[in-house]
């Protein structure tokens, strides 16, 4: 006769992983061996891991990762330079919680991009705030901040946020507004949160990217010298993803 109303109670208590716990005991035939102890736990850790699967869905959505990557689904077999035990060491998060760095630097198709999701994905698994933005769409947000008030309030949300990934970096010249945006995001997380950035570009030739000597200093100062260091080459993997495909049975 209590089945209904405790169910009811832990609805309005939003304690969804004990209901969830509780009413499968309910079906348990070996239930009644376990001690009230030993229930009490199991509906406890339900709970615990529901809670906790609900923060790490709302990491993710927050994050707006461009791909469904993970560090597990790393391709090692082709010759691009990754160093295995470069991105176990990465895998940790400790270069996060330590407030570190991460550039990634390589041509078009080597996996920049689905690498640094990767990174940012498992962050979110171990508790960190990520977010996701091109560069292209970073200046265009905070030129769009500054004409309707935001500007403020929008650097203070990426301070913030403890794994910031800007990708596709170097495509064009910076302007000066753009440097000076740049050094404003960068030394807001300088020391204080972790900044992960891809690019085609190589990292000697970042100053010469970004433009004016004094503010090129100043940036990479904060960017490279905490930072550790992915330089990739070889064939794209499109190329290789595609050739695949191409000679698949199905496609001959």
């Amino acid at each position: 006769m209590l089945n209904h109303p405790t169910a009811d109670r832990l609805r309005e208590l939003n304690l969804l992983g004990m209901l969830a716990a509780w009413q499968e005991h309910q079906e348990m035939r070996d239930v009644a061996s376990l001690s009230f102890e030993e229930r009490f736990g199991l509906i406890l850790d339900r709970e615990a891991t529901t809670r906790a699967n609900r923060r790490l869905v709302t990491r993710l959505k927050r994050a707006k990762l461009r791909q469904d990557a993970t560090l597990e689904d790393i391709d090692y077999s082709a010759p691009r330079g990754l160093d295995k035990s470069l991105l176990l060491s990465l895998a940790s998060c400790q270069w996060i919680r330590e407030h570190h760095n991460c550039l990634i630097a390589g041509p078009t198709g080597s996996g920049k991009s689905y690498l640094a999701c990767a990174l940012a994905q498992k962050a979110c698994r171990e508790g960190h705030s990520a977010l996701y933005l091109r560069v292209p769409r970073l200046f265009q947000e905070l030129a769009i901040a500054k004409g309707d008030g935001r500007y403020t309030k929008l650097l203070a949300s990426y301070a913030k946020t403890q794994l910031l990934l800007l990708d596709d970096w170097g495509t064009a010249s910076l302007t000066d507004e753009q440097r000076r945006d740049l050094f404003e995001v960068i030394e807001d997380r300088y020391d204080r949160r972790s900044t992960l950035i891809t690019s085609q570009v190589p990292i000697s030739n970042w100053h010469q990217v970004i433009g004016d000597p004094t503010l090129a200093d100043a940036i990479l100062d904060r960017l490279v010298h905490n930072a550790y260091k992915i330089d990739l080459h070889g064939e794209s993997m499109r190329k290789k993803k595609k050739g695949l495909t191409d000679t698949h049975p199905k496609n001959k």
